[in-house]
């Protein structure tokens, strides 16, 4: 590499004296865009560490956060856009692909819960100095490693019966009232089978962070500056959640901890930890409003047309009205097998049980009230609201959330392992310090 660049500044140097003498006007030097890590087969350039930090730089001022050293902000960026590289080079070797229509219906969905339209999210990306088609490729990335990650870790995480049980156990012991916890933490990591050496360094550095918080450092610019874990860009911070969610062994040291309060460094297989408990809060009843429904379904066919079974619901709409018995009707004309039996009885539904064209009708509707026909992709349906109630749900909605938090927990801790190795398992050179 370095006898071609010597190669290149002679030849540049021979090309500006030959215009010269020839009174010629140079054309503009356009800088080499450097490489300042080799990743397998990839490389990273250092435009792409310039984009990435720009990009770091601004959510960290949005979030009002200290900025952090730059030359720990330089090691933090460089360290994830290998790891980024890793992952798109095992995607790209598995044959996980993006298509443009789904790349477009993401950016589409973005701009939208920015309350924007796709022309106006453009325009606001370039006022902030982006360039759309970077971030077009960008967001392409992140949905290939989301769908990495989901096939390789995420979908092979199982959680069984006696996990549950053990975490709805463990949350009961906590007390009527729940605790929902916010935390930081800082991980200085240690590779697979580290030798004493790398333990022994690895400790140095934690008990370095650690006199640096004890003496009045901020915990979120030093999880910045210092930290391996997944948050680090973060300030380390995880928002509110069950204790169940934590890992047992934070847990363990948590307890013991005051909000505000950091604790000491310690230990795990994935390397050293500092946390700093932030708030606690109680976790409530868990209160859904309900409602009890039944209707009547007409399939459509390729005997029966929509409007033929718009017709039909119509005129069985007319009998209700005009006195007939709903149930009796729902038994003799519902194609809805299930529920015909029961008189078109739908039991009590829950907000996102039913489909969003069903959802819509029966939620304006007031107790006793009739629906006109109405369609959903199953068909067309007369529904009528029989009561209203606000539930007490909170047995099946923690049983819902462990399933869901033991899921997170695990799948949190096997993507740590899985990435280690894969970076464990990569040829990874930086040449970074030649380019400062």
């Amino acid at each position: 590499m370095r006898t071609i660049q010597t190669w290149l500044t002679t030849l540049a140097t021979g090309l500006l004296a030959l215009t010269a003498s020839a009174n010629i006007t140079p054309p503009a030097v356009i800088p080499l865009d450097n490489i300042i890590a080799v990743v397998n087969d990839d490389v990273i350039l250092k435009s792409e560490l310039n984009e990435y930090l720009k990009t770091i730089i601004s959510q960290l001022r949005g979030q009002k956060a200290n900025m952090p050293d730059m030359s720990a902000l330089v090691k933090q960026g460089l360290d994830r856009l290998v790891l980024r590289s890793l992952q798109l080079q095992r995607a790209q070797n598995t044959g996980i692909q993006v298509d443009d229509a789904t790349l477009n219906r993401s950016i589409q969905g973005i701009a939208s819960k920015n309350g924007m339209n796709l022309q106006q999210f453009r325009s606001a990306l370039l006022a902030d100095n982006m360039n759309y088609e970077s971030f077009r490729e960008d967001i392409r990335k992140e949905i290939i490693i989301s769908r990495l990650q989901n096939r390789d870790v995420v979908n092979r995480i199982k959680v069984n019966q006696r996990e549950i049980d053990d975490y709805l156990l463990r949350e009961k012991d906590l007390g009527p009232k729940k605790k929902l916890i916010k935390f930081s933490h800082i991980l200085v990591s240690l590779p697979d089978a580290a030798t004493p050496e790398q333990i022994q360094l690895s400790r140095n550095k934690v008990e370095k962070v650690l006199s640096l918080l004890n003496e009045g450092a901020d915990f979120a610019q030093t999880a910045v500056t210092y930290s391996d874990g997944q948050k680090a860009m973060d300030g380390g911070q995880y928002d509110f959640r069950p204790t169940t969610q934590v890992p047992p062994l934070f847990n363990k040291i948590i307890k013991d901890l005051k909000p505000g309060q950091i604790s000491e460094a310690f230990r795990s297989p994935y390397g050293f930890h500092i946390l700093k408990l932030e708030e606690i809060k109680g976790q409530d009843k868990h209160i859904i409003p309900q409602t009890k429904l039944r209707h009547i379904l007409i399939r459509t066919s390729a005997l029966i047309s929509s409007d033929d079974a718009r017709t039909r619901l119509q005129q069985l709409h007319t009998r209700i009205v005009g006195g007939d018995d709903f149930a009796t009707l729902a038994k003799s004309h519902s194609d809805d097998t299930l529920s015909a039996k029961e008189g078109g009885d739908l039991g009590w539904v829950s907000l996102g049980d039913t489909v969003t064209a069903f959802e819509k009708v029966y939620t304006v509707l007031e107790a006793g009230e009739l629906s006109k026909p109405f369609e959903t992709r199953y068909g067309w349906h007369i529904v009528q609201v029989m009561e209203r109630r606000q539930h007490d749900d909170t047995a099946q909605f923690r049983r819902a959330k462990a399933v869901n938090n033991i899921k997170k927990q695990k799948t949190n801790e096997e993507l740590q392992t899985w990435l280690r190795k894969l970076r464990d398992e990569a040829y990874v050179e930086y040449r970074l310090n030649d380019q400062l």
